[in-house]
């Protein structure tokens, strides 16, 4: 089964994806219905179907609670990171949280910073996780997710490299674009074997399997939780393969108007554009 969330007539709605056709739910979003899946896709259609083309894709879960990413987690990354990061496979994982405003829609505008020249591209498989776990050991961990997505998780590598965790830069609104759709596990079949691939304007710059990850989505959700408790909507961004911009010589930054596609094999794919933010001060 495939979920979305979309704008309708000027409000969000939950709804089942069935080609071209969304059979929409009386629910803003999927953060209501993670829980029942199955029971929702029964539901779908009560509150009217449209054509995919009539509204505005949002990510499937637009406000997630949190959102945290692995790094180093594909050797051939880690290899081309030692004039940024580490060259060294990690022992422990290691993690980051990118900011809930980061969150962003599979199509929409990602915000090149006033304060940066730098912004990179991190083609990722994003995890929706789908009910509450703590101490959840590998073995049963793909029990917690709802589904998965196509994800980037956007860099600003300087202000990375400035904080020792990470968090600066990993946090930017809008840096943290998935979808398009949720897309539950019954749909994907060998998931290790499903290709991910990112393109700049049409060139490919990562191309790899999911199967190459350091460690695997249950090595990461046990991991997780026996630290803290996932809940229904958080997301889970597994990593980048090899070829982001950073690995160049010199660098390939990310420029206004470029367009970054991320697919993945039986997932779908997202495509942003980079666009230059205002810097406008807000006060609200």
């Amino acid at each position: 089964m495939r979920f979305v969330t979309v704008l309708h007539q000027g409000a969000l709605r939950a709804g089942l994806l069935e080609g071209e056709t969304i059979k929409l739910l009386h629910v803003p979003d999927l953060s209501a219905v993670l829980g029942d899946l199955e029971g929702a896709a029964l539901r779908a259609g009560e509150a009217g179907i449209v054509d995919i083309g009539s509204v505005i894709l949002y990510a499937p879960i637009p406000q997630p609670r949190k959102i945290l990413a692995i790094g180093l987690n594909y050797a051939a990354h880690v290899s081309e990171s030692v004039s940024f990061i580490s060259n060294q496979r990690p022992e422990v994982q290691k993690w980051f949280n990118k900011q809930a405003t980061a969150a962003n829609g599979p199509y929409s505008d990602v915000a090149l910073p006033i304060v940066s020249s730098q912004l990179d591209y991190e083609g990722e498989l994003a995890v929706i996780i789908g009910k509450r776990g703590r101490h959840v050991p590998a073995e049963r961990a793909m029990e917690l997710v709802a589904g998965v997505a196509c994800g980037c998780d956007y860099s600003v590598p300087d202000w990375q490299k400035a904080s020792p965790t990470m968090i600066m830069g990993k946090g930017f609104d809008t840096h943290a674009p998935f979808g398009p759709a949720l897309v539950t596990l019954d749909e994907l079949g060998d998931m290790d074997a499903l290709a991910i691939s990112t393109r700049v304007n049409g060139e490919v710059r990562q191309s790899a399997k999911l199967g190459d990850m350091i460690f695997s989505i249950q090595e990461q959700i046990a991991h997780l939780t026996a630290a803290f408790t996932l809940e229904p909507g958080d997301v889970i961004f597994t990593g980048t393969p090899a070829g982001v911009g950073a690995g160049f010589e010199p660098p390939k930054w990310l420029v206004a108007g470029d367009q970054v596609r991320v697919e993945i094999e039986s997932v779908g794919h997202i495509e942003n554009t980079i666009v230059r933010e205002s810097g406008a001060t807000v006060l609200e």
